[in-house]
């Protein structure tokens, strides 16, 4: 079996090392977030807005409070065929009951039955990201996935704190799903297996997570091929059970692995350096369809310490379950300059007193800077408008006057070759303006 790698912790390396040529300061073991740009994201970096929302370390932060609350799970079942409900992650700030879904890349709803999460040349892919956390519960996704060197589809829970439930479908492999689990980002290789099923890209599957506090399924199309359970997985040397079991926010993702950035062993997991000229890219991109999520929501454990409802957040920075809380923490940024220390912080504001102590704007959307031509949610063939993205996209005709391409995957259809603007030029132009 291909070594199995942590899903985000190899999406975080690659956001990274784009981001490399940047002066965004760094947070992990021994180095928290300063005052000024508190909030560290899951990207090992530090800023405000988006950063102290979903992914935001409470360990590495300044404080406990500089990461705001998460909203608690929501049991539903999502049908993928439009952008209804999903946002940017330039525009999300926290607010969970009038979005569901937060959207990083070019997501393009598809013939009003699915959702391209796209990835093209010079980009880092698309990341989708629940806004609600669940904590405990059983996750569907009915999708498929990409396929190539270097091209990995993924679905996975994962918490603030880097407790990781994953499937991951490399795209050198198309009949196997491999699956995983990690306690707080560490890393052990001894935690990965794999389930063999039919061709992921041109068969709908429905992948399962069913995450118990004692066990954790994975299970497709109804049929469990594995089961860890929290017993086995006590660890004698810090006595503890690495386990996940804090609450995780769902993620599905389209990534170049095989980036020649990253590290020879993630690239050789992808199956080798990734190929942009390759046929799988018929529309301009690589793609995966992603067309219903469900969500179960479990019982939080029965001791947990409560003084509300609405939303999760944490007691200590030991990032074990007895350290999550339920209460009515406000989980909304007043502005994307706004922090957990500083919630109605928004220097446009002409009554604000105060504003940032520093010379320099700071990062205020994790994975964006640096990040190549960072593309917003568009529209696909067939759909008409978008959802308010920061950025426009044209959809439907190519800026050359060509001909739109043909794709098939589970079938002959056709779709729009579709070309995004760079938010970075835009976001830019938007930290300038509030700054002045």
């Amino acid at each position: 079996m291909r070594q199995a790698f942590s899903a985000a912790a190899a999406l975080a390396a690659t956001f990274s090392l784009t981001t490399s040529a940047q002066t965004i300061p760094r947070c992990g073991p021994g180095s928290p977030c300063p005052k000024d740009t508190p909030c560290c994201s899951q990207y090992g970096q530090c800023g405000v807005g988006a950063y102290c929302l979903g992914g935001c370390d409470p360990e590495y932060s300044f404080t406990l409070d500089s990461c705001m609350a998460a909203p608690v799970c929501k049991s539903a079942d999502y049908k993928l065929i439009s952008l209804d409900g999903i946002e940017s992650n330039t525009q999300y700030l926290g607010d969970a009951s009038d979005t569901n879904w937060v959207v990083s890349g070019l997501a393009v709803p598809y013939q009003d039955k699915a959702l391209l999460l796209t990835m093209a040349p010079d980009t880092v892919g698309t990341l989708l990201m629940s806004t609600h956390y669940v904590w405990y519960g059983k996750v569907s996704a009915t999708m498929t996935t990409s396929q190539g060197q270097g091209v990995v589809s993924a679905f996975i829970l994962m918490s603030d704190v880097k407790d990781e439930i994953d499937f991951e479908f490399i795209g050198v492999d198309l009949t196997h799903a491999q699956t995983n689990f990690y306690f707080q980002g560490i890393t052990d290789y001894n935690n990965g297996d794999e389930t063999e099923t039919s061709n992921t890209v041109q068969e709908m599957h429905t992948y399962t997570i069913d995450w118990q506090p004692d066990y954790v399924s994975w299970a497709i199309d109804g049929e469990v091929g594995r089961t860890v359970y929290k017993n086995d997985t006590w660890n004698s040397t810090d006595n503890k059970y690495h386990f996940p079991q804090t609450p995780s926010r769902v993620q599905l993702s389209l990534w170049p692995a095989g980036l020649p950035t990253n590290g020879q062993g993630t690239i050789d997991w992808a199956g080798g350096e990734i190929d942009w000229d390759s046929p799988y890219m018929q529309n301009g991109y690589y793609f995966a369809q992603v067309q219903d999520i469900s969500v179960e929501c479990y019982d939080p454990p029965a001791d947990v310490q409560r003084d509300g409802d609405s939303a999760y957040y944490y007691l200590s920075t030991e990032g074990m379950e007895d350290d999550v809380a339920i209460g009515d923490k406000n989980t909304v940024l007043g502005s994307l300059y706004a922090t957990g220390d500083k919630p109605d912080f928004d220097p446009s504001d002409d009554d604000e007193e105060d504003s940032p102590e520093q010379t320099q704007a700071p990062e205020t959307v994790p994975g964006i800077s640096g990040g190549g031509s960072q593309q917003l949610e568009g529209q696909g063939a067939g759909e008409a408008g978008g959802s308010g993205s920061a950025a426009s996209s044209a959809a439907g005709s190519s800026p050359t006057g060509g001909s739109t391409y043909g794709f098939t995957q589970g079938g002959t259809s056709q779709a729009s070759t579709v070309y995004a603007g760079s938010a970075v030029a835009l976001l830019g132009f938007f930290v300038a303006a509030l700054m002045l």
